[in-house]
């Protein structure tokens, strides 16, 4: 399995190898470095399996998950980016996003959701393609010529792996697809309307394809020869990791931001309360596509980052448990982390971090404690949404992620919740996802998908320590906290 961002350990969760923040609200990534790692990864398996004394020829296939919506374009004649990668954090679209809604009916942000399941938002690829169709002169020439390709992470590196520009695949799946606000979530298909919406030529897409299934070989590399067959979006390759299969399960992934999927079998679910409808899976190009409800939550490990990186006040990522457990309580400190705006529920681009509640008692230990009730007040939104579309309240979440190492997060998790949080012992399901993918795809099958060939996986439990009473109350003073951070920034000059 290859992930575009490497989640070998929790602090390695933290260390953003790839992401560059050129300018305020910007977030980055160097395509070459992306593929890069991917051979790099390569030569370091194969290394690690002859000291095994594993044959590299034992592997059968190999699966590709990575960060959806982040937006390459390059030329497929000298397979070169064209710009780099638009990371799905950034914002510089803010205002492509507003011309576009003032250009919807009503100017309604969901105008497009009963086709994409998607709010119109800086998040998906879109709009960031649309941005450098507007701004950057090197992709609309290519475009213009002919030579141009989109996709998203996923595609830029089957592209590659597969050949490039000595005939790479130029491909995608349904659950990255169904990211990009181009596609039609009934259709299962790229939608001309959609494209014609926001003035993207619909040749310069990759072919849809299901998340498992054989798209070409790697041309190059130690593993020369070998199927990839695999092929799934980083929360959608989660699900499948945690083995998610049944409607109604759910799982939270504690990355960078943090994404609760909740199956909802193979019809879509339209939410009313500010969740996305995505493509949770097509495991089979002859077999029906489930469907998620999802909460996205821009900021959860970034907020330690920044703790670390801008404040300084922790060394490393993992010393926030201890710092935050020296207070065992925030003592009335708040903190909104929307350093990319809010994500669901509000899709609220103009909001932006703030930290409230401060008082001269007030120290580090507070701060770092109110970082980590941030990502878990962020999911309690999350679920609330999510129960309210169902109908179906959870009793439990699976969760997953760098982050989940963290014993005191997650029992934070289980008291805000109200609901036992539950945890794997191997926690990184994203990878295993893709695996899962690759190894179920005819011509492969070396995995049977079948609930009653799934193994019994071993867990850590989190019940609910502190009475409905107080959580209550530290979650009210959050959501009057989050109406402060809103409407703060504007598209207007400085």
């Amino acid at each position: 399995m290859f992930h575009s961002w490497p989640h070998s350990s929790y602090e390695r969760l933290f260390l953003y190898p790839l992401f560059y923040f050129p300018k305020e609200g910007w977030v980055e990534e160097d395509p070459q470095e992306i593929i890069q790692s991917v051979y790099e990864c390569i030569e370091r398996t194969c290394e690690k399996l002859a000291q095994l004394n594993v044959d590299v020829s034992s592997i059968k296939a190999v699966g590709v998950t990575n960060q959806r919506e982040t937006t390459v374009v390059w030329d497929k004649e000298t397979g070169v980016p064209l710009y780099s990668a638009i990371v799905w954090l950034d914002l510089r679209t803010q205002s492509t996003v507003e011309n576009l809604i003032n250009k919807a009916p009503g100017k309604d942000k969901n105008h497009l959701k009963h086709k994409t399941g998607l709010p119109i938002s800086t998040y998906f690829s879109a709009v960031k393609l649309r941005w450098l169709l507007d701004n950057v002169d090197e992709v609309r020439q290519a475009v213009l010529s002919g030579r141009a390709m989109f996709g998203t992470v996923d595609s830029w590196i089957i592209w590659c792996l597969t050949g490039g520009s000595s005939g790479g695949v130029h491909c995608t799946d349904v659950t990255n697809a169904s990211r990009t606000m181009l596609f039609n979530i009934h259709t299962m298909d790229w939608d001309s309307e959609l494209c014609s919406y926001f003035d993207v030529p619909m040749e310069i897409l990759p072919t849809i394809r299901s998340s498992s299934e054989i798209y070409g070989y790697l041309k190059s590399s130690s593993m020369a020869g070998v199927p990839i067959s695999g092929c799934l979006g980083d929360q959608s390759a989660a699900l499948v990791g945690q083995m998610c299969f049944e409607e109604g399960q759910a799982k939270n992934t504690y990355g960078t931001g943090c994404f609760m999927l909740k199956n909802t079998g193979t019809t879509p679910v339209i939410s009313d309360h500010g969740l996305l409808t995505t493509v949770a899976y097509k495991l089979g190009r002859d077999v029906p596509a489930c469907y998620a409800l999802e909460g996205s939550v821009a900021i959860a490990g970034a907020v330690v980052r920044w703790l670390r990186d801008n404040l300084g006040i922790i060394k490393s990522s993992a010393e926030i448990e201890t710092l935050a457990a020296t207070a065992g309580t925030s003592y009335g400190c708040y903190f909104v982390p929307a350093f990319s705006g809010l994500y669901a529920p509000y899709w609220e681009p103009s909001a932006r971090g703030i930290i409230c509640g401060l008082t001269q008692f007030t120290n580090k230990s507070h701060l770092a404690f109110a970082a980590l009730e941030a990502v878990c007040f962020q999911t309690r939104e999350i679920l609330d949404a999510m129960n309210q579309d169902s109908r179906v309240p959870l009793a439990q979440l699976q969760v997953d992620g760098g982050m989940t190492s963290n014993r005191l997060l997650m029992q934070l998790q289980a008291d805000i919740l109200g609901v036992t949080v539950v945890r794997p012992t191997m926690s990184e399901t994203t990878a295993l996802g893709a695996a899962m993918a690759a190894g179920a795809a005819e011509g492969v099958n070396v995995w049977n998908l079948r609930s009653s060939h799934l193994p019994k996986v071993t867990c850590e439990m989190y019940e609910p320590q502190i009475n409905t009473d107080e959580s209550e109350f530290r979650f009210a003073r959050w959501k009057k906290a989050v109406q402060r951070s809103m409407k703060w920034e504007t598209t207007e000059a400085h």
